[in-house]
């Protein structure tokens, strides 16, 4: 079943389009019929540009498809929110801010045990894996390895729990594939749900990562936009 997609935007204008991706379904996929976030929103789009202020359908309407740029991406269980660029300056413009560090991209994360130190900085090499679109820790010199850089802090610690877990607010530096999952896991403080990356103890419950907070300049007046989700869907505690 199809989320309604008017419940997911958050903010649209000419140029961009802010919008929530559930948990479980992809941001872009390749498949024919697919239900992702471009294709629902394409259809939005289309659906849109059919009708005048009066929400009557307008004569001589425009078939072509809508224009939507990809700026970046969630993993198909993580939950968060995500901006689309409405025209190709746009897209230029929000591409431009994410390699150069403009983005400001923060996710609350539920995880195994108890981060130590309970603030810092994460760096290690990443290598991607095709076949079975994994990513590792790797070391520098590994073909295709990229440099991997998050910045996480402890908001609260569950001792009562056993094991005890964690929440905890993490800065994307930069954003490779898988890139958090893999890193925290590497560094010992697994995410609760993630069976891919969390070993046998994961749990069986959803991937516990939201993307909570989105900044940026917005590409035609520069102007900050901040957008924060109140809270994930999951429970902090399962």
């Amino acid at each position: 079943m199809n989320p309604d997609i008017h419940s997911l935007i958050i903010y649209e204008d000419p140029s961009v389009i802010v919008c929530r991706k559930p948990a479980g379904i992809p941001t872009q996929s390749s498949r024919i019929a697919a239900s992702d976030m471009v294709s629902l929103l394409k259809n939005y789009l289309a659906a849109s540009s059919q009708y005048g202020s009066a929400g009557r359908k307008t004569k001589g309407q425009n078939r072509k498809e809508p224009y939507l740029a990809v700026i970046h991406r969630l993993d198909q269980p993580v939950e968060g929110l995500l901006v689309f660029a409405k025209t190709p300056a746009a897209a230029r413009n929000l591409s431009g801010q994410l390699t150069g560090a403009g983005f400001g991209k923060y996710y609350l994360a539920m995880v195994r045990g108890i981060p130590s130190p309970s603030e810092g900085d994460l760096e290690d090499h990443l290598v991607k894996d095709g076949r079975t679109n994994t990513s590792r820790v790797c070391t520098a010199d590994t073909p295709g390895a990229k440099y991997a850089r998050l910045h996480y802090h402890t908001v609260r610690v569950h001792k009562d729990q056993c094991p005890p877990v964690s929440l905890i607010e993490i800065h994307l530096d930069t954003g490779r594939h898988h890139q958090i999952r893999v890193q925290i896991s590497h560094h010992g403080f697994p995410l609760i749900g993630d069976r891919k990356y969390g070993g046998s103890d994961s749990g069986a419950g959803p991937l516990k990562l939201c993307a909570y907070r989105l900044e940026f300049l917005h590409p035609t007046d520069g102007r900050p936009m901040n957008f924060e989700l109140s809270s994930p869907s999951w429970k902090e505690i399962s």
